[in-house]
């Protein structure tokens, strides 16, 4: 076994051996120490917590996600933006608007990739907040988690509202009190099918999916037959048109900023890769990456080369050309997809949040509240807690949600630029880590890059509305807030004793009933604290194990760290390791440091055994990080997590 402990820093959390994840999920999501003060095992202590537990141990019934239906979740999201990105682009580059599709196209390639890397070498709900958990702090994975919630709040509200505005649109509907009581009525709907568990969901999904491809390809055979009878005049008249912004890179730079809102739901999947089959997830990242570079480009080209870029309806283009090319009948059909596309989006968001909360929770950020399931294996009160967010969001903005515009591709595009970082931070940190496929630096350089532009793009644009405020300003007031109570759940500990420390100041004079108050809070954080971490050195370098203590005690909620060394039959520790042992004993005098020698074979059936042996989940312990050489892969040790 070679594993380096120089390089160890943070934490890989696998659990793809389903003999034993309800053990470790119980573990991950509970600050209470299985262990009492006389090391018998203690009993769990709630109602909830056995609910919990017992959830955990059904996972392995689980029916997990095939090709198809991974795709259709998530690429119900990406695919829908064809119902806006064509004409957003248009407004932006105007004949130009293709051209900045296609350069949207080649990034999301290069993002296949980078997408691939992560996922395959950390292949763990999450996405950017997975990539930077494993690859810097807590709190900067809490950023990206941050960023990808208000993401997926946004998306819900907008796809919910916009489908029903498609679908009004048919019936002739026009009042916004009706439009805000049926947006809620949908997320509700999409809400309680999530509850019903992500195989009955992904049913709806395929339904939608393959309804949606199916009028999309009827709207461009049509838009194709159309032109070819009428000739591409009108092509060449939008093409000789006055270009947008006053100049062609203003016009390119203008409409790929816009038009990156076109791969947004792109890192959905990233978001419940657990949920779906080995060897599934880069097939949807191929899948998706070719319904948008076929779609939106094509679909932008036969715009200009069918209707005047003055004709151009923004809200309806689709309808629009529907209605050119075919008669009322295709234009019917397209609002029908519309809406149900849209609201596809909205169950893409609840799957996709709710693996997010999930992870969240199970890392100890988010209350343990958030993990109990039903029957069907769905995280329920992760759902609930969305629709109400989103509801709240709804109600707040009055309907006009498009105020959330900046929230949403100001988030969606952090995200993504997070997900770079962390895929060079994985190579730079995380060299030795196995991983299916590796993403060019090259590629790397470009989709960085590309993005960056986009952001900076969407940060400089003006609003449409003069009256309206700009999207940073939009996107600042919804961000802080969540990021506020992301932080304090991050820090509570210190937090409670800042707590602790103001009512002993200001209450003094009432001693009796705060000291009961201050015995329940030094409870709370003692429970938080008691917590036992367990750290395999390899070596004896005090360097190597020093650096694992400096992980632990600035990431982790502890005062108790077994440090435990492998040995052969017969092996006895170095004297030096124990000299060393004892040296970072004194020098962390806060946390209890014990020497543990256990004598056999480094793998997934020590492992076990020894946390079986001390209560201590798997996701507790630390090992330095691996080679090519190393007999295991991650997901078969059973979620140990790792350290520079």
């Amino acid at each position: 076994m070679d594993i380096k402990q120089a390089d160890i820093e943070q934490i890989i959390l696998t659990s793809h051996n389903f003999s034993y994840i309800g053990f470790f999920y119980y573990f991950r999501g509970t600050n209470q120490s299985f262990m009492s003060t006389d090391n018998t095992p203690s009993k769990i202590q709630t109602n909830n917590d056995v609910q919990i537990h017992n959830n955990r141990t059904e996972l392995k019934k689980h029916v997990k996600l095939g090709e198809l239906a991974a795709t259709a979740i998530s690429g119900n999201d990406i695919s829908s933006s064809v119902l806006y990105v064509s004409a957003l682009a248009i407004a932006f580059a105007g004949q130009y608007a293709w051209v900045t599709l296609l350069i949207v196209a080649l990034v999301l390639y290069f993002f296949r990739k980078i997408y691939g890397e992560v996922v395959g070498a950390l292949p763990l709900n999450g996405g950017a907040y997975n990539a930077l958990l494993n690859t810097t702090s807590k709190r900067m994975s809490s950023i990206a988690a941050t960023l990808t919630l208000l993401s997926y709040m946004a998306t819900a509200v907008i796809s919910a509202n916009e489908a029903i505005h498609y679908l009004f649109h048919v019936i002739g509907v026009d009042s916004n009190k009706i439009i805000i009581l049926a947006t809620i009525g949908l997320l509700g709907i999409f809400a309680g099918l999530a509850i019903m568990g992500i195989k009955e969901s992904s049913k709806v999904a395929i339904a939608i999916f393959l309804f949606h491809l199916t009028v999309m390809t009827a709207l461009i055979l049509s838009l194709i037959i159309y032109i070819l009878q009428h000739g591409f005049d009108v092509f060449v008249e939008n093409w000789h048109q006055p270009v947008k912004h006053g100049s062609i890179v203003k016009a390119i730079f203008f409409g790929f900023a816009a038009s990156m809102l076109g791969i947004s739901g792109f890192e959905s999947s990233a978001n419940f890769v657990e949920e779906q089959k080995p060897g599934v997830f880069p097939k949807t990242l191929r899948n998706m990456w070719v319904v948008v570079s076929i779609l939106n480009p094509l679909m932008a080209f036969l715009a200009l080369a069918a209707l005047s870029i003055g004709d151009v309806n923004e809200n309806t283009l689709l309808i629009q050309l529907g209605e050119n090319s075919a008669g009322n009948w295709l234009a019917l059909f397209i609002s029908i997809d519309a809406f149900l596309v849209l609201s596809g989006a909205v169950l893409t968001s609840y799957i996709g949040v709710t693996g997010l909360l999930e992870r969240l929770t199970l890392d100890r950020i988010m209350p343990n509240f958030f993990l109990k399931k039903n029957k069907k294996n769905a995280s329920y009160r992760i759902i609930i807690f969305f629709f109400l967010l989103s509801i709240s969001v709804l109600i707040i903005t009055k309907g006009k949600v498009t105020t959330l515009a900046g929230v949403y591709t100001i988030s969606f595009l952090s995200v993504m630029l997070l997900f770079v970082v962390g895929n060079v931070l994985l190579k730079v940190k995380r060299k030795h880590l196995p991983r299916p496929e590796k993403a060019p630096w090259f590629g790397i350089l470009v989709a960085f890059s590309a993005v960056l532009i986009a952001l900076l793009g969407n940060l400089v644009m003006e609003p449409e509305n003069p009256d309206d405020p700009a999207n940073w300003l939009i996107f600042t007031m919804y961000f802080i807030p969540v990021l506020i109570f992301v932080m304090i759940m991050l820090n509570r500990t210190m937090l409670l004793k800042l707590l602790l420390n103001i009512v002993q100041y200001i209450f003094e004079p009432i001693r009796k009933f705060f000291l009961r108050l201050h015995k329940g809070i030094d409870k709370l954080i003692e429970d938080i604290n008691s917590q036992e971490f367990v750290f395999f050195t390899k070596g004896k370098s005090i360097a190597n194990m020093n650096k694992a203590m400096l992980y632990i005690r600035d990431n982790e909620h502890t005062k108790r760290v077994k440090i435990v060394k492998v040995l052969s039959p017969g092996e006895k520790p170095s004297e030096e390791l124990v000299r060393n042992i004892n040296i970072l004993d004194e020098e962390y005098p806060e946390i209890d440091i014990e020497f543990v020698p256990v004598e056999g074979n480094f793998g997934p059936g020590l492992i076990k055994e020894l946390s079986e042996k001390w209560h201590i989940p798997i996701n507790f312990m630390f090992i330095g990080s691996p080679d090519e050489k190393f007999p295991y892969r991650l997901e078969e040790l059973g979620g140990v997590r790792l350290i520079m």
